[in-house]
Formats: structure tokens, sequence, C-alpha cells
């Protein structure tokens, strides 16, 4: 879950509806070897199902009584996160061996450097599922992986930038330099990308990656802090209602 505190309220974003916002992002994207590939679709599809292992999750959120507010994607307990991890790449598995390498790629590059039980177990599970797929595959391009597992970070990134921020706002401690640039994207020139909001409904791109300016839109629930007092987080979240935020993503005009 993406968890957004403000005074009054909490904002909540499914993981999923935030992984379909960067499968609409790909769906975008102009530049290099990706509309002409063969893997085009497998690459779609690891970008908007890689968080997909959270769905279950998120239908009823958990609460951090350390922190008093609700549980984040950022603190879930690491054994329950690993086992979510798990369980959406073998989701995407059972549709396509390519796209879930990816998204295995994706989460052993998360925890290689975790040094719990559940991380180091994680890693290593991982490991051997993607020597299996390996073996699987007919071709491999390594250059070519690179280049999509860094597809997959940027609109992971970007969706990120989306729903941690409040819209018209960049105050979220992960992206308030930019939007991290992978060596494996070689069409920008800086290691960050620069967001601009316009107004808290469009954003701008300096070096803009995509076929024309387009919007994008996402799911989340916003409950006030005293109705959790009252009812519960698990019944306030089941009873709310979604509603929807749009954003536009436009090219910057040079000035």
């Amino acid at each position: 879950m993406i968890i957004r505190e403000r005074e009054h309220d909490f904002i909540f974003i499914e993981q999923h509806n935030h992984a379909l916002v960067a499968g609409e992002l790909i769906k975008q994207w102009k530049m290099g070897p990706f509309n002409d590939s063969p893997l085009q679709e497998a690459v779609i599809f690891a970008i908007e199902q890689h968080d997909a292992g959270w769905i279950p999750a998120d239908k009823q959120p958990f609460w951090n009584d350390a922190k008093e507010m609700p549980y984040s994607f950022i603190d879930f307990p690491a054994p329950m996160k690993t086992l979510l991890y798990s369980h959406g790449i073998d989701h995407v598995q059972t549709t396509d061996l390519y796209a879930a390498l990816l998204c295995s790629e994706h989460y052993v590059r998360f925890l290689e450097q975790d040094d719990t039980e559940s991380g180091r177990n994680f890693v290593q599970q991982e490991k051997k599922r993607q020597e299996i797929i390996h073996s699987l595959l007919t071709s491999f391009d390594e250059k070519l992986f690179s280049y999509h597992y860094a597809l997959l970070q940027f609109c992971d990134n970007l969706s990120l930038f989306l729903c941690l921020n409040e819209p018209g706002e960049n105050s979220h401690p992960f992206f308030t330099k930019g939007i991290p640039l992978s060596s494996a994207l070689p069409h920008f020139s800086q290691e960050k990308m620069a967001v601009t909001w316009v107004n808290d409904e469009t954003m701008v791109l300096k070096e803009f990656p995509f076929n024309n300016p387009f919007s994008v839109t996402y799911d989340f629930k916003q409950i006030p802090k005293y109705q959790i007092r009252k009812n519960g987080l698990l019944n306030s979240y089941v009873e709310a209602p979604f509603k929807q935020t749009t954003i536009q993503i436009k090219e910057k005009q040079e000035s």
C-alpha cells in the first residue's frame, strides 16, 4: 500500500493501481529498441503486473501500532513482504517467463543488501528461479534485458513519484532531486530526470520520452483519521469508496 499522511486523513493507493499507472507510461514510450521488439508485450505485462503480489494484502490494510498509522510498502514487515513478492512473481510467471524474469530481477535488486533471514532466503530462491527461466528461454540478450529492466525501473519510479507526492508537490524524499535514470537508457543526457509541476493537475518533463502529451489516472481512498479511531482501519477501508486523480504529463517547453 502507498500511504500519504495528511493532517486529518490518510490517502491509500493500492500497489497494483500504482503498477497500472506504470503500465500506462510504458505504453506511451517512443525511444529506443522497444516498440519494434518482439518482447514488447512481455515488458508491458511485467511493468503493469510487477506489484500484483500486493493485491490480496492491500484489500485489507494493516495497522502499524508503533507509528500509529497504516503500514505502507516501505515499512511493511520483511517476512510478509517477501511472501507477497514471491506470490506476485509466481502470478506473472504463469503467463510469461520473460516478464517473470524482469519482475524477479526487480525485487532481487531491492533485497540484495538485505541481511535479514527472509531477505537472504528470498534472494536465494529468486536466483534459482532466474536460472530455471534462463534455461527455458530459447534466446536471451543480456543487453536488451538490461534495457527492458531499466524501463521497468523508470516507469515504476515515475508512477511512484505521482502517487507518493500530493498533486502539485515534490516533497517525498525519494524523488526531490528527480527521477533516477539508468545508464541502460541511452536517450537521456542527465542521471536524473527533472519533474516540474505546472499546477496540481499537470506535470512537465524536460527530456520527454513519450509519443505525445497524455494523462494517467489512479484510484485512491481518502479516510479520515477520526473514522479509523471510531470504526477501525479494516472496516473504514472496506467501506470507503474509491476516488480518482488524473494527471496530465507534457513536455517542458524551452523558454
